[in-house]
Parts: C-alpha cells; structure tokens; sequence
C-alpha cells in the first residue's frame, strides 16, 4: 500500500473536521447528519462513484431534436480520467485550463479533470464579448480553452494573436481535429487509451486543496471584475454542511438551468449532485424550460427570483383568465385546513400545477436577488418546498440558507454548521454591513492583494458589502448593497433595493430602478423612480388603448401609497415611465452606475 504523504493527512484531518461540525450542531434545524468527508474535488467523485456506480450522474440530449440520454457515475469517472490523462500528456500540469459553454456534460467533465489532479480551471463567461474574453484569458494566463462551437473561430483568432499564453484549443462539439484544434471527443478517447498502456499518472496525482483551484471572475455592476481565488477546501466545505438543513437524495434529478460559471450553479447544482449521488439533466435553454421539465421530471432546480416570479404570476393568471381563480383559492384554503389533521390534498388538488413543474418537483431553491415572501409561500401552497439562500461568489458561494422545517419567507435564512454570520457598524435602525466567515470563503482575489485587504480581515471575515440585520435566532435579512445606498442631505440613509422590491410588488411593474437625481436643487434629496410596465398586466387594469398619461397617474396611486407610509426624506419624488429593458450585466443584474438606465425617454 502506497504511503499517505503529510499533505494528504492533512486534508483528511481537514475534511472529518468539517463534518464535526455538523455532527456537533445543536440547532434542531440540523437534522440531516449524513455528511461524509471528503478533501477534493478528485476525492468526491472517486467515493461517489464507489459509493453509486450505477446511478446516473448526467441527462444530456446530444442532439437539440433528441432524447435525454443517461451517463453513469462510472461513465463520467472513465471519461474524466481519459481527459486528465491526456491533458496531462500534454503538459498541463499546474497550468490553467478556462472552459466555457452551454451547460453540457461537456463543460462538467472537463471542470472535473482539471480539479482532478492538473491545475486551475477558469470558467469563462459564455455572454462575454472577444475582448472581454482576451483580457480574463491574459489575466488568467490560462495554457488552455475548452470551448462550444459558437466560440471556435474567437479563441482560433486570440491564439492567433499571440497576446495570451494559450497553447492548446478543444472543442467541445468537433467530431476530429481540425486545424490544429483539438475535439473534446477524441481527448477523452485518447486519454483512456494511455491508461490502458499503463500510465496512471494523472489517476495516481495528489490534489492539493489548500491552494487556487477556481478562478472566477466576477461579473459586478461597476468596474473591472475581479478574479476570485478558491480553493477546493473552500467548495468541498460547502459541500459537506450544505446538505444538512434539508434533505437530498441519491434519486433526485436537478434540472441544471441556471450558467454553470456562477458558483451558485457550479456548486449547488453541479458538484452538490455529485457529493449526494444525484442526476443533472441539462436544461436546453429558456424556451425550452417547460418541455425539459416535462421530458426530464426533476425533483430539485435552482432558479433567481425572476423566473419563480414569473411562473407563479403566470400560475395565476391562467387561472383567472379561465375563470378558475376563485376555485384554486378554495384549493389552498381546504388543503390548509386537512394539513392541519395531517391530511395534504395537494397531489390531487394541484396537479396541474405541479404537472407544469413534471409532476415530481419538490424542492425549488431560490438566491441571486430578493424576492416576494408571497411567492415563496404561495408556491410552498402548491407543494413545492421552495427555498432562500443568500451568497457570494467569494463565499463558494453559499452564506446563508433558510432550512426546510423552519423556513421564514423574508429572510434569507441561516449559516450553515461551521459557519457563522454577523453584521458591523449598525446604524440607529440596526442596519449594518453583513460578515460571514467559515472555510468556504475565498484566498482572496487574484492579484490584488489590496482589494482583497479591504474585504478579508485579520479574524478571517469576509465584509461582504451587503446591508442588513440578524434577528436573535440567527436569521439573517437584507436591505441592500453598502455602495448603492443614497445618503440625503440630511444625513439619512435611503436603500433603493428597498423601495425598488416595493414597486416591483406591484402587479403590473416588470422592472424598477430607484436613484438619487443628482441634478436637484434644494435643501433635501430628491428620489427618482424609473419604471418599466408589463404592457399585458397594464392592459388588464387600464384597457387596450391606455395612454402614458393614463399609466403615470395609475404609477402615481400606488407610489403615493409607498410614500405614505414613508418617511419624508424616503419618498419618491420622480418618477420616469421607461419604455426599453434597463441595462444588466451576464449575471442579469441591473447597472446602476450606467447613465443610460438614468435617462428619461
């Protein structure tokens, strides 16, 4: 038996250490104590490949016009130590690899193979312009690009260039090599074929997850984005006191929809299926949601606020405009009362709602943005345990979550075994900058060490530049980003995200941008509300042939309401009737600091 180095040791120390502090959690919300340890991203699928062989790991359609077709547990493993194996060969070794694409079991095993035992992978954003992915390319000094067929002839021309240190292209979709670009078909094959000549060295490679493994660059609202650097410790760390505060199967099926680039799917989807022996089934697309969630009948899917918003809004408005809508609420009232006897009538009262979800949907997890409790419990009406997490990409990402049994619709839940939550500098209403702090924040941001300072203290929290509070039993809850708070003249502060998430309760605004008009003269602030409409919604109150006149007064009724129960310095004093979508960045969140977003019409 081959002799287990101090290195190794250590990260076995580390990882049964991590689940000591799920096991040792007294909070009755930690209930699911099942966690194993694992040290690595290699180590996690080696176990569960060992541990659920047989169960499928991937649901992919290889053609857009085909079936699902399944990859097991030990398909993937055969297939990622073919590509370690290879690029290995290649020389690879300790250098950066970027990939990016659709979501695709592609982008997945080659994430796999080089956290496996090569190096560094980037996962590149696939919305990016050329220019843009040049310069995280340079940045990065990635050796390697593993890309989809949309991006072959924009990395062929930055190779080309010569400006970056890329050496080797793989294309994901390529049948052979072609011009020098290599198919992701063929290296995997490849790779397997030195193996079975004997060379194991990328099987037999230690991991080291104490240093950067992930390097990701941010996608923020102003200014240039940073990289931020995590290690494996910081993502398995995740992995193991995630699942805890509520249940995960080996026969559940995440439907993978949101960018695989974003910690948030890349961790909570992707790499949690792996840790609990589940099934990814990549969704094609948005306008094919609702066919995938039929061909594919998940249990589990993570989404940001706007998509759950929109089919829950949809959910009834269909039942109004069949004349259901009183029916569905006497649904929810008696399946309330039967609840209460330990009778649920859900499955047969909302079948057809669930049956749009493909009828084996339990969990909906939401985060990204705030949203509407109603929502999150009127789609927990229907049977869906739908639940809000808060998190950072420097966090891997997750720093908060509301557990199942005891979730709280306005707060974005509670830390996780091990980690801990806390806020700084409260103001006269106990709003403060929140902290968190466990082994899943990141090294720090890539060379940069005085962003990173600015961040990271000495006692290792991280100053995450959201504002907010923590209620005595630990819940946490949000009201905005430090850098987007409007201080008046006055002194008071105003956070637009508070009253922008006002607006958008209302039925018929899509899209609200609250700011400061910074032309305004006077002894106090003026707060300017611009606002984007829902043209059918609209239809629905005013008729078919409104006029704007006639949606700023109907604007105007509902944000005299807000500003009455308002204070003075609080109240919006502008508002702008926005005809075009607001700009958002690739993560689909608003630009504030664009004056275009500003700007009447």
């Amino acid at each position: 038996m081959a002799e287990v180095s101090e290195k190794r040791k250590r990260a076995i120390e580390w990882a049964e250490e991590v689940v000591s502090y799920v096991d040792n959690d007294p909070r009755p919300i930690v209930k699911c104590k099942e966690s194993r340890p694992i040290t690595d991203i290699k180590d996690l699928l080696v176990s569960t490949t060992e541990l659920f062989g047989d169960n499928v790991a991937y649901w992919q359609k290889w053609d857009r016009k085909g079936e699902f077709e399944p990859i097991t547990y030990k398909e993937t493993l055969a297939d990622v130590n073919g590509i370690g194996t290879w690029m290995m060969d290649k020389g690879l070794t300790g250098k950066r690899v970027a990939v990016i694409g659709p979501n695709c079991y592609q982008w997945c095993s080659t994430y796999l193979a080089v956290t496996g035992g090569i190096g560094c992978i980037v996962p590149l954003d696939k919305e990016l312009s050329a220019e843009e992915l040049k310069n995280q390319l340079q940045r990065s000094e990635a050796s390697a690009v593993v890309f989809d067929k949309r991006h072959l002839d924009v990395f062929k021309a930055i190779k080309d260039e010569g400006e970056t240190q890329l050496e080797i292209l793989v294309n994901f979709d390529a049948e052979e090599e072609q011009d020098g670009v290599y198919a992701w078909k063929q290296i995997k094959e490849e790779g397997k074929k030195l193996i079975e000549a004997g060379n194991e060295d990328y099987i037999n490679a230690e991991v080291d997850n104490e240093v950067m493994s992930i390097l990701i660059f941010t996608s923020g609202t102003m200014g240039k984005p940073k990289g931020v650097m995590l290690s494996q410790r910081n993502v398995c760390s995740e992995l193991m006191i995630a699942p805890t505060t509520f249940e995960l199967r080996p026969d559940d099926v995440y439907l993978s929809f949101l960018p695989l680039h974003h910690t948030y799917e890349c961790t909570c989807c992707f790499l949690m299926a792996i840790y609990k022996g589940s099934a990814v089934a990549f969704c094609q697309g948005l306008k094919y949601i609702t066919k995938n969630l039929k061909e594919v009948r998940p249990t589990m899917m993570l989404a940001v606020p706007a998509l759950y918003e929109k089919l829950y809004h949809t959910i009834w408005k269909n039942a109004r405009k069949s004349g259901k809508e009183k029916a569905l609420k006497n649904a929810i009232r008696i399946n309330r009362i039967t609840k209460k006897v330990g009778i649920d009538l859900g499955a047969k009262l909302f079948k057809d709602i669930r049956d749009v979800f493909g009828g084996r949907m339990k969990t909906l997890i939401c985060g990204g943005a705030k949203i509407d409790p109603q929502i999150l419990d009127g789609l927990r009406e229907f049977g869906f345990n739908t639940l809000q997490g808060y998190g950072l990409t420097e966090a891997a990402p997750m720093g908060a979550f509301n557990p199942q049994d005891a979730p709280n619709s306005r707060s974005v839940g509670v830390p996780f075994p091990g980690q801990d939550i806390k806020t700084i500098d409260a103001n006269e209403e106990g709003i403060g900058e929140i902290c968190i702090k466990g082994p899943n924040i990141m090294l720090g941001y890539f060379d940069d060490p005085e962003e990173t300072a600015k961040v990271l203290d000495e006692e290792g929290w991280f100053h995450t530049g959201d504002l907010g509070y923590v209620d005595e039993q630990g819940y946490a809850y949000l009201t905005g980003r430090a850098k987007n708070v409007i201080i008046t003249k006055n002194g008071k502060n105003v956070y637009p995200e508070e009253i922008e998430y006002q607006l958008n309760l209302i039925d018929y605004v899509q899209e609200s941008f609250v700011f400061e008009d910074a032309k305004a003269t006077g002894d106090d602030t003026r707060i300017v509300a611009s606002i984007k409409i829902d043209q059918e919604e609209m239809a629905e109150v005013l008729g078919e042939n409104y006029t704007d006149e006639d949606v700023k007064k109907e604007l105007w009724k509902e944000v005299d309401k807000i500003n009455d129960a308002a204070p003075g310095y609080r109240q919006i004093r502008k508002v702008i009737l926005r005809k075009t979508d607001f700009i958002h960045n690739t993560s689909s969140k608003l630009m504030r600091m664009v004056e275009e977003n500003k700007a009447e019409e």
